[in-house]
């Protein structure tokens, strides 16, 4: 090895002692251990996909989590598929008929919110689980088919060590401020405005 070459070997070396050092320093103040609420929002794709991440973490460290999907009923995604075959560690509920859009009948849709919400309570109050992940509950709240007041209340009275997902465009400005941790996904290009359809294995 060339001397030049030498001295950039010592001086990376160097460089990364230093960072480490200072990495660690940080690293050893945090000590806190508790259940995060987190959000998953904005209009770039992959929401619910990072957030399934996470459950898919969860079944590789054998811990227990719930699922709520409040407007994908109808469709059949790839994620439930696969998750549906760990019964013991994941609990899936895929309630409703689609976007409200598509449904065109609010009655039906807060009806089935209601009913996934009930759902969502019982495994926010369930000990066992470790995650919770709300998906599209976002949606839910911007067209008001459950009370934000109610929703808040139960988040912010979640057992301690519970992690709470929520995904969906438009997130309320309270339930940011509220969030321990909030990702917006932005789009800065998307097949769709190509004309390329929605597809099996990338969009579910």
């Amino acid at each position: 090895m060339s001397e030049e070459l030498e001295r950039d070997s010592a001086r990376h070396h160097e460089k990364m002692a230093k960072k480490k050092a200072a990495r660690d320093k940080i690293m050893a103040g945090k000590t806190i251990e508790r259940g995060l609420l987190i959000v998953h929002t904005g209009k770039g794709k992959g929401k619910s996909t990072a957030a399934f991440g996470m459950i898919f973490r969860h079944v590789g460290h054998g811990l227990k989590s719930g699922v709520v999907q409040f407007v994908k009923g109808s469709w059949g995604t790839g994620e439930r598929t696969v998750l549906e075959k760990f019964p013991e560690l994941v609990t899936i509920k895929a309630m409703g008929e689609g976007f409200t859009w598509e449904t065109q009948d609010r009655d039906r849709d807060i009806a089935h919110a209601r009913a996934g919400w009930e759902e969502a309570k019982r495994m926010i109050a369930d000990l066992e689980l470790s995650m919770v992940l709300l998906d599209e509950l976002n949606i839910v709240l911007r067209y008001d088919y459950l009370p934000w007041e109610e929703v808040k209340t139960v988040l912010a009275s979640r057992p301690l060590d519970k992690h709470i997902v929520i995904t969906g465009r438009n997130a309320k400005e309270e339930l940011i401020e509220m969030a321990d941790l909030v990702t917006e996904m932005e789009m800065v290009k998307h097949p769709f405005r190509s004309g390329v359809k929605a597809q099996k294995g990338v969009e579910f």
